[in-house]
């Protein structure tokens, strides 16, 4: 209907596993993601939060949806840009701009990729983590903004604890993908993304195998 009408929906991964069976939305994100016109938005801190917000309340002809996490996570921009970042759908958070190996991520995840690329960077390899707020926005940018932020990395991983689905476009044929591949369980979250291998370490070691 081409109405500007702002979702905001919590529980957006296992982490709430705790709760039970009900609470593991594992293909919900890829699942909005197919729908026209959606405009999906999961932010990864306060930062990204507030920048979302801007971008859906400022979005006139379609609806958005707020993908928030329910646990707490770090603040991981705290320098001041007057840009809002989050409006090109993805941009390098962290690590080198011009390395060849790129960790895509999203929500709570940017933080297990951020480890992941210090991680890295501690073995001589050189990586950066896109944060990713909002695939439909990245990918209406220009063929030049995307080549700037993917460049041509010899490995991709891509971090969501969720299913893959939606992120194939980036990944490519050679790219690994460390989420979901089943559904969660019920468990304290520290616990349930150290069982589903969701971890800075399994990140690390989906980097090497492509190198």
């Amino acid at each position: 209907m081409k109405q500007r009408v702002v979702y905001v929906m919590t529980h957006d991964s296992i982490g709430l596993g705790e709760d039970g069976p009900t609470h593991q939305p594992v293909e919900h994100l890829s699942s909005l993601r197919t729908i026209p016109d959606l405009l999906v938005l999961r932010p990864a801190d306060a930062t990204e939060t507030l920048e979302c917000w801007q971008i859906a309340i400022e979005t006139k002809d379609h609806p958005s949806i707020l993908a928030l996490s329910r646990q707490g996570l770090p603040a991981l921009r705290t320098e001041y840009v007057k840009e809002n970042l989050s409006a090109k759908g993805a941009y390098v958070i962290a690590g080198d701009k011009g390395a060849d190996v790129v960790i895509f991520a999203t929500g709570s995840e940017v933080a297990i990729a951020v480890d992941a690329q210090k991680a890295l960077a501690a073995e001589g390899i050189p990586a950066k983590v896109v944060s990713v707020p909002s695939q439909e926005l990245f990918f209406k940018q220009s063929d030049a903004y995307r080549a700037e932020v993917i460049g041509k990395p010899r490995a991709r991983v891509a971090v969501e604890a969720g299913v893959q689905m939606s992120w194939d476009r980036f990944l490519g044929d050679r790219g690994r993908f460390v989420g979901m591949h089943s559904f969660g369980a019920s468990a304290p979250i520290e616990a349930l993304y150290e069982h589903f291998n969701i971890t800075p370490k399994a990140v690390v070691e989906a980097v090497k195998a492509q190198l």
